[in-house]
């Protein structure tokens, strides 16, 4: 049936049965996509019905489906056009995992980031308005993405403004891990009295069959009833959150009732002020392993869709390798308290949590508040280890600033998913934090290249008394070296010479530091350049490696003094050139006529899903990219 699915105009001539139908092919086609090139699976099984009805009752483009994060949209995609090119999923040139503008007219915006729908939504139903668009927007957000700030600044104002906004509050007790704090136990109780909603929609087909009939009666007795029923409800709602803040409620509906869903969304689609829509899903339905599992099959990897076994790193990976530290080091601390924006699992404190409740924080989908209550925490005497991903990093650079580094306080910042993060494209690249934080006085930035220099960055930071920020990728941990092990010596990399990079592979190579170049990398890319070193070795041109394991302070006098040795300098950063460490040291070195020197590192652009190798062939990145760069420096 969904092969002849082109919009959502073809499925509003179902029937029932094809409805049910459709919705199973739909979970099938998403589980078997999803089990081949991972996405987000759980949250988008659990939207199906849902999305079924809102396509059926609105009538996109005309009308906007605003989807918050949008980890939720592949049901959308399946039902706008996008079914022949689902198979392509977040592979290279592929369809985006994530509504995308480029995509479709029934993706209004580029979204990848929580909690912004509501605000969205507001401001395109207001552009509307005022160009007399009589299109309906509906903002759909999840239960864990309301516990972010924005969402709450946006329910204000759309309360203010009194626009005919449609929010469908989806809630499977769930973001992307167990949902916490007030906002989860308060929609854990909320619910509204079945019989007021049957009286209440009698009376409303009552009231539409006399205002069609008797036009001036019926408006009157339309207006009695509804101060009537704003009476009522204000009996039975009391202490409802929406209400108060100016919003007709209504709900909580079963969101796999797609009939029931069909017949609410109608109702409210003829208010004119805003209303909230309680929808209670649940994450994963139709597929056991993502039922039993919802927080593992959340964002995944390619998986087995017989059994739901998933596909791990060959080796630990950094945030392995983060969490196995961070409670070995907590157990002889019990200053260390750890940090996170609803993504325990993501930045690998699930361990932490078990080990030491009472000192781990979930603090909901909250980056801002998650880096000043870390300030509260370190005024107190304690050490916070705040853990975010690069990209939800970006939230919080004012709170970095002022309530952070302002303060002279002592908190780390563990920023994973920093430089290239596979298939989630655009909204997910980290390569922005170094460009952001390196001009905040006081701040110190680091980036570990191994296992080993992670753990001595990390030593590192809890011994002293500042702000600390440590960035690492998405990615297997690479062979170690005992360079790594040394200890720090503030604003100085580790060194690494090309006979100790192939001194296993026991090759003979010349010592003249005139005819080298020397690579300068920030941690991320150890891998890259360590292999370019090696290919560039069996061509006979020689480099050594200097990795920047400070990128903030930095030893600017032993850094000129090592690279004037060098014929050549190439820098290789995993983040954005403008403002990024490299642009800065070229400068340093041209000062210092020093001007054989390259910069490979992301460009000014955005970059789109693809797989780790893909995405830093596209930025100039990759092994070849670094050899060729190193070529043309030895010419």
């Amino acid at each position: 049936m969904l092969e002849s699915i082109n919009s959502p105009d073809d499925i509003k001539k179902l029937s029932r049965k094809e409805i049910k139908q459709l919705a199973q092919e739909m979970r099938s086609t998403i589980i078997n996509v999803v089990g081949k090139n991972g996405g987000h699976l759980a949250s988008n099984l659990g939207v199906v019905e849902l999305t079924i009805a809102l396509h059926r009752v609105f009538s996109s483009p005309k009308d906007a489906i605003i989807w918050d994060v949008s980890h939720q949209c592949y049901p959308h995609k399946l039902l706008t056009g996008r079914y022949k090119d689902f198979s392509s999923l977040r592979k290279k040139d592929g369809i985006s995992g994530f509504t995308n503008t480029k995509e479709s007219p029934h993706d209004y915006f580029i979204n990848g980031h929580s909690s912004t729908s509501i605000s969205s939504a507001l401001g395109l139903l207001t552009a509307w308005n005022l160009n007399n668009n009589d299109g309906k927007v509906i903002a759909v957000i999840g239960d864990g993405a309301l516990t972010g700030g924005m969402a709450f600044e946006g329910l204000c104002n759309a309360a203010q403004l009194s626009k005919n906004l449609i929010v469908i509050l989806n809630d499977n007790q769930m973001s992307i891990d167990h949902n916490t704090g007030a906002i989860s136990r308060y929609l854990s109780r909320l619910s509204m009295s079945h019989s007021y909603q049957s009286f209440r929609y009698s009376i409303d087909k009552t009231i539409d069959r006399m205002v069609e009939k008797i036009p001036y009666f019926g408006r009157h007795v339309e207006k009695f009833v509804f101060r009537f029923k704003r009476s009522l409800k204000g009996l039975i709602l009391t202490n409802n959150l929406f209400t108060d803040l100016g919003f007709e409620y209504t709900g909580p509906y079963d969101g796999h009732n797609e009939e029931e869903l069909e017949k609410v969304l109608l109702r409210v689609s003829k208010l004119h002020r805003p209303v909230v829509v309680h929808v209670v899903t649940k994450k994963g339905k139709g597929y056991s392993p993502a039922e039993d599992n919802p927080e593992l099959f959340h964002g995944i990897g390619p998986f087995q869709i017989s059994d739901g076994k998933v596909e791990k790193f060959d080796n630990m990976s950094f945030t392995e390798a983060f969490s196995n530290m961070i409670v070995r080091e907590a157990e002889n601390n019990n200053k260390i308290a750890a940090i996170t924006a609803a993504m325990a699992k993501g930045t690998g404190l699930t361990s932490f949590s078990h080990k030491f409740p009472n000192r781990f924080f979930d603090v909901g989908i909250a980056e801002e508040h998650a880096v000043t209550f870390a300030e509260g925490l370190s005024a107190g005497g304690m050490i916070p280890v705040v853990c975010i991903y690069s990209t939800f990093l970006q939230r919080a650079v004012d709170q970095i600033i002022h309530d952070i580094s302002l303060q002279k306080l002592h908190a780390i910042f563990m920023v994973d998913r920093a430089g290239a993060v596979p298939d989630d494209g655009v909204t997910h690249q980290g390569v922005f934090d170094i460009a952001l934080l390196r001009p905040v006085p006081g701040l110190k930035i680091l980036s570990p290249s191994t296992e080993s220099d992670m753990n001595v960055c990390f030593r590192y930071a809890l011994e002293g008394d500042s702000a600390v920020v440590i960035r690492y990728p998405k990615l297997s941990c690479p062979p170690d070296s005992t360079k790594f092990e040394q200890i720090i010596e503030e604003g100085v990399g580790v060194f690494i010479s090309q006979e100790e990079l192939l001194f296993s592979q026991k090759k003979s190579v010349p010592v003249e530091k005139k005819d080298r170049i020397l690579i300068v990398s920030t941690g991320g890319l150890y891998t890259e350049v360590k292999a370019a070193a090696e290919k560039c070795a069996e061509n006979n041109i020689i480099t050594d490696l200097y990795m920047l394991r400070f990128i903030k302070p930095l030893d600017e006098e032993y850094f000129i003094s090592l690279a004037k040795n060098y014929k050549g300098v190439l820098f290789a950063e995993d983040g954005v050139k403008t403002g990024g460490v490299s642009e800065y040291l070229e400068e340093l070195l041209s000062k210092n006529n020093c001007n054989n020197t390259k910069i490979l590192a992301f460009g000014d652009r955005y970059y789109e899903h693809g797989t780790r190798a893909e995405i830093l062939e596209a930025a100039g990145l990759s092994v070849e990219c670094i050899t060729a760069g190193v070529q043309e420096l030895k010419k």
